[in-house]
């Protein structure tokens, strides 16, 4: 068991190590070379385009301006001077509400450890229990602050089971409060939003396929026969998967024919030279411009045919379509109600904006996912199963001296003191921290798995699976297999009827494991945090090696948004912490709430200048939150209730039955208020929004608006020309006219496209009637540094008097 001594050392360790991350963080800042990997996100706004630097090559790389160097602690007043408004504006509603789970932290725990202090520590310290069982039990003088220090039968446990209803009042009263304001200012973000094409398309899934007819033309006459007031157009789905593989191979050999471009452009003296084989390092020397213009011509060669043949398969069409329609009133009528007679067809939801749409998921068949769901839901359990061995092994270094009782021939390991006080009070934490590191990414690829096709909606099931594991194995775990380790040699020589007490009493206990785990998470953890070492190496690694033009350093400079998939339930295994530890034993909460404070600074900086969030859910994971505090609070009151039978307590223990019993009907009563918000969208306030845009006239071209919103992948043009000139004759691309008349024709203009995929597109198309044929031809140009494109949706127009596409060039 950990001493007051070895949470000593830890704290020292942790607090040295937290200090050393902010003091670089605060000189690596202020570097020039350093600027795009800590202010990303004002070059991704256009705020700034080059670091400020005091001039001269040196000046480049290194701040010179000694001035600054005296000043190195001013990001800190900085991170607070932008308003709560002024942060939704630049960083979104999802990063504003992030903070908000911070500042609800310090709300909730600020006063309870303050309460708690003062009114339990006393009573605690005044029971003496353990200083009888101290020949039986492994404890600390930690222990002798928490509620197992209060002797069988005492009436002192009205005090804690009064401060425990004390507590989750005032819980539940933020909660409420909190819920509130999030909701009302998820509904102003929304009513404040300009036209955007998610709040008139709904997605469609399941589509029934009909025979001697096609995807489109299904789509196209059921919405014209139930929607026919509202429905405006759809938009086809296709499944290029290996298309978008191909896009991904031709994008890096542009890279390396820009590169090359630029290094001629250089040195026109010599034309730069590269060897055929595996990574240029053998094989035969050629031209490298030649020959990644040769390479890249094949390879649209290649992309043509495959473009054909998806164009001309009606089955790479797949039963999956977005719908628009023109008002947002029609749009939620149908994303809100039920299509068809038969629950499994026509599946309307809103659909996710551009940037949140997980392309590959779109193609999954709606039977595959029924499936894929209750398999992964298995596997889930059985890697929280798995985890439970490194767990184990872990808890063990926890108690070094309950583990010497029953393993003595680890005695010589741990004879120094210091040695014994690392070990005991900074490498469990640590050790844990490195077991849960690669757990998010496994989580990620079983969500993926499961087929959600929203990236914000894959990050919330990660989340929830990775709460799910957080709750058994950190939480759970640690006590149980911690109490297992401590009173093993107690269990083995006494009777069957002590070992209730021991576990009664052993639980509070692992508080000093919690204890160093925090300051290791949450206070080294967080400090790294605003280091940014890992982004920093990885910049200046591609910097040196990979990155070759503009568009490689954006790519390289990217930092990603918040990591909600291993932060939220970071955030809530705290607040589980605090809560369930608030009443047993108070000393953790003001290491919680340092956590909190640390933390919000901390990510407030980074919400400004470093994380550039890739979708906006408009703070749709609060719901989650909060149903995770509300179950903190039921596993709270339930340990405590099992606590104090443990203790005796039969007059005290049944006046805790009834407060579950108000916790659910809390958690029921915000569920029917305000959780509607995040899951509907208020008919009135779309009608109101399609008033306002009549009466302003700016629904005008809402068709053509919708049409080009999202493009599918293999329509979707490159935003600079490819410098390579591919020509394929008329007689090898030949694809049939997509007209109402023929049902195997589909529609390239109606589809969607996932931004995070590569993309591409051809410069020119000719079409001729009767015969539609398609001329692709790309232009060589001489510029390195800048290609026009010109984008084939251009040179579509759309018939007003018919949802088909009428082609012209």
């Amino acid at each position: 068991m950990a001493t007051l001594g070895d949470i000593g050392v830890s704290a020292v360790i942790n607090i040295l190590t937290a200090f050393a991350f902010l003091l670089a963080f605060a000189l690596l800042r202020i570097q020039p070379i350093n600027d795009r990997v800590y202010f990303p996100k004002w070059y991704i706004t256009g705020k700034r385009t080059n670091p400020r630097s005091g001039g001269g090559v040196v000046g480049k790389f290194v701040n010179l301006n000694f001035k600054t160097y005296l000043t190195f602690l001013n990001w800190m007043p900085q991170a607070l001077k932008m308003s709560e408004d002024e942060i939704i504006s630049h960083a979104g509603l999802d990063s504003a509400v992030f903070l908000r789970i911070y500042t609800l932290g310090l709300k909730i725990f600020g006063p309870i450890a303050l309460a708690a202090l003062l009114v339990l520590i006393p009573v605690n310290v005044s029971g003496g229990t353990l200083f009888f069982l101290r020949r039986d039990l492994v404890v600390s003088n930690i222990d002798k602050l928490s509620i197992s220090n209060i002797r069988p039968k005492s009436y002192k446990f009205f005090i804690h089971i009064s401060m425990e209803y004390l507590f989750t009042f005032w819980t539940c009263y933020m909660l409420y409060k909190e819920y509130g304001r999030v909701a009302s200012m998820r509904l102003k973000f929304l009513a404040s939003q300009g036209k955007r094409a998610e709040q008139f398309t709904v997605l469609v899934r399941n589509v029934p396929r009909v025979s001697g007819r096609s995807i489109s033309d299904s789509i196209e006459n059921f919405f014209k026969r139930n929607h026919p007031d509202h429905y405006l157009c759809h938009q086809a789905v296709y499944n290029a998967n290996k298309f978008a593989r191909l896009i991904r191979k031709r994008d890096r050999l542009q890279n390396w024919l820009d590169y090359n471009q630029l290094k001629f452009e250089r040195h026109s003296e010599k034309r730069p030279t590269s060897k055929k084989g595996f990574l240029g390092l053998w094989g035969k020397k050629v031209d490298s411009i030649d020959f990644y213009k040769g390479q890249i011509k094949e390879l649209d060669k290649e992309l043509t045919m495959e473009r054909q043949r998806i164009l001309k398969d009606a089955k790479a069409i797949i039963p999956t379509a977005f719908v628009s329609f023109n008002s947002r009133w029609g749009a939620a009528v149908c994303a809100q109600t039920q299509q068809s007679k038969n629950p499994t067809l026509w599946l309307t939801n809103w659909a996710p904006e551009p940037r949140d749409v997980y392309w590959k998921n779109l193609s999954i068949p709606f039977v595959s996912l029924s499936i894929r769901k209750p398999i992964i839901s298995v596997l889930v359990f059985a890697l929280v199963f798995f985890y439970m061995i490194p767990i184990a092994f872990v808890q063990s270094l926890a108690n070094l001296e309950g583990l010497e009782r029953v393993a003595p021939f680890l005695r010589p390991l741990i004879e120094w003191n210091f040695v014994k006080s690392f070990l005991q009070g900074f490498l469990p934490g640590l050790a844990l921290k490195i077991f849960l590191y690669i757990l998010p990414a496994i989580l990620m690829i079983m969500s993926k798995i499961e087929g959600h096709v929203a990236i914000s909606v894959l990050e919330r099931r990660t989340a929830a699976k990775y709460y799910y594991f957080m709750l058994v194995n950190v939480f759970l775990g640690s006590i149980v297999t911690g109490t297992a380790f401590q009173q093993l040699h107690a269990f083995l020589h006494q009777s069957a009827t002590q070992i209730p007490r021991n576990i009664g009493v052993s639980i509070p206990m692992k508080a000093t494991f919690f204890i160093t785990y925090i300051m290791v998470d949450g206070w080294a953890g967080i400090a790294s945090e605003i280091l940014r070492l890992k982004p920093l190496v990885i910049f200046h690694l591609k910097n040196m090696f990979i990155v070759k033009t503009e568009r490689d350093l954006e790519r390289a400079m990217n930092p990603g948004g918040v990591d909600f998939p291993e932060t939220l339930p970071s955030l809530q295994l705290y607040f589980l912490l605090g809560i369930v530890y608030m009443v047993v034993t108070p000393i953790l909460l003001p290491f919680v709430l340092v956590f909190f404070a640390f933390a919000y600074f901390v990510y407030r900086h980074q919400v400004i200048n470093v994380y550039n969030q890739h979708y906006e859910s408009a703070a749709a994971f609060w719901p989650h939150v909060h149903g995770r505090i509300i179950a903190s609070l039921l596993i709270s009151q339930l340990l405590l209730m099992g606590l104090l039978s443990t203790k005796k307590a039969a007059n005290s223990t049944p006046l805790l039955v009834v407060l579950p019993i108000l916790t659910l009907t809390f958690h029921k009563y915000c569920k029917n208020r305000f959780e509607p918000a995040f899951r509907r969208y208020p008919l009135e306030e779309a009608m109101n929004k399609d008033m306002e845009d009549r009466a302003s006239e700016s629904d005008a071209n809402l068709k053509s608006y919708l049409a080009d919103a999202y493009l599918h992948p293999i329509f979707n043009s490159f935003e600079e020309v490819e410098l390579v000139e591919v020509r394929v004759e008329k007689s090898q691309v030949h694809i049939p006219s997509p007209s109402p008349s023929d049902p195997s024709s589909p529609s390239p203009r109606r589809a969607y496209h996932h931004e995070d995929e590569p993309s591409y597109d051809v410069n020119r198309y000719e079409v001729e009637e009767p015969q539609t044929a398609y001329h692709y031809e790309v232009e060589q140009h001489q510029t390195a540094y800048h290609h026009e494109v010109e984008s084939y949706s251009n040179m579509f127009q759309y018939d007003t008097e018919s949802n088909h596409d009428v082609y012209r060039y």
